[in-house]
């Protein structure tokens, strides 16, 4: 996950805590004489649920940034789980699919979180 707005920390941090069984295994922080802003994450490893994930600050801005294209498909074990994180991942976010039954699962819902990350959240 590239990140252009110094907020891999505070995206890393909200995921880690959102998600049972998870936790941070590496972070390396752009020092001073280097290209990123001091102290942002210059990498940084983690995993959600034992799923590894790996993101960074960016010093340069690019043309692109996430899109729903490519989206973190998570099967929840229960329906409090998934209207727990759908609640979360949505605030300040964009809901791009409500929470319902499409034929396709019991229940799903694709969010935006505030971070421009995307999730499709399912229920068999």
């Amino acid at each position: 996950m590239t990140f252009q707005k110094e907020d891999a920390e505070q995206a890393m941090n909200f995921y880690v805590e959102l998600f049972d069984n998870s936790e941070i295994v590496n972070l390396t922080r752009w020092g001073k004489e280097e290209p990123g802003k001091e102290g942002t994450i210059m990498s940084a490893t983690f995993s959600l649920d034992g799923k590894l994930f790996m993101c960074s600050d960016s010093p340069p801005i690019h043309k692109w940034d996430f899109t729903p294209a490519v989206s973190n498909y998570v099967e929840c074990v229960n329906e409090n789980e998934l209207d727990r994180l759908f609640t979360k991942l949505s605030e300040n976010g964009k809901v791009m699919m409500p929470l319902n039954n499409y034929g396709f699962s019991q229940k799903f819902g694709w969010v935006e979180d505030q971070f421009g990350m995307s999730w499709q959240l399912n229920l068999q």
